[in-house]
């Protein structure tokens, strides 16, 4: 269950009572190899994805056959992701905290920009500025939980015509790796896709999507300074601020057609 009912008071003039949809927040701690990785806050939903897909994009597990078990169970009020791999993830790593830009405190193990920029994403997709506005209305259409709880940010995989992964989650950092984690495990190639997604563009969500190797990210809400300069650098084709009839494009390499 993605949501609860609660009975609460509005007021309008006066103070009536009015049911609402809150949307659920669960805690989902990430054990790997016996150790803590982090805490998630989510709704819980797909939450093997969403464990994998952290720890992809952290760096921690770069193939899928480095994972040996994977086990989800509830404990408590809380989820509990237990991965084991075949390598010791951990081996030379330094662990660095930082407060990011989203949800309180993020943790950056291996999120080390210096490496990521030197990156280059060649992904041999083109899109029109019709198919952009497009899935970008088809997002806003698909976003049920949010329309009911005002809760959530949405992401999703897509060609340039279709959208084939459509993800919601309390935090847009979770809905974009419960995307990257399902590619990494079902071996779901990203090169000729694109992801669509709600939320500011912050260096740290730019990150998750160069390391997936998605070479087109498209946002409703608008990019930072440190986002565009890494955009630039990688070769990323980053499109923000959509609106029904308008965006913003920060960088392209030559992706968007007739710009």
């Amino acid at each position: 269950m993605e949501s609860t009912n609660y009975d609460i008071h509005e007021y309008k003039t006066g103070f009536a009572k009015k049911p609402i949809q809150v949307i659920r927040e669960v805690p989902l701690t990430i054990m790997l190899n016996g150790r803590e990785v982090v805490t998630l806050l989510c709704t819980a939903k797909y939450p093997e994805y969403l464990a994998v897909g952290f720890l992809k994009s952290d760096a921690f597990i770069s193939s899928p056959d480095q994972i040996v078990d994977l086990t989800i169970r509830e404990e408590g009020d809380r989820i509990l992701a237990e991965v084991e791999t075949c390598h010791d993830p951990w081996k030379g790593r330094v662990m660095e905290r930082s407060i990011t830009s989203g949800c309180g405190k993020g943790t950056n193990f291996g999120r080390n920009v210096t490496t990521t920029s030197k990156r280059r994403l060649d992904g041999d997709i083109k899109v029109t500025p019709e198919q952009i506005l497009t899935l970008a209305k088809e997002l806003h259409n698909r976003s049920t939980l949010y329309n009911a709880t005002r809760g959530c940010h949405n992401s999703s995989l897509c060609t340039p015509t279709e959208m084939l992964l459509f993800r919601e989650d309390i935090g847009r950092h979770n809905a974009i790796d419960m995307i990257c984690g399902q590619c990494f495990l079902d071996n779901v190639p990203v090169d000729d896709k694109m992801i669509v997604s709600t939320g500011r563009v912050a260096s740290e969500i730019l990150m998750k999507v160069i390391r997936i190797g998605v070479p087109i990210l498209v946002s409703t809400a608008v990019a930072t300074s440190f986002s565009v300069e890494l955009a630039r650098k990688t070769g990323i084709t980053l499109i923000a601020n959509v609106k029904d009839d308008s965006f913003w494009v920060y960088n392209d390499k030559g992706r968007i057609i007739g710009f």
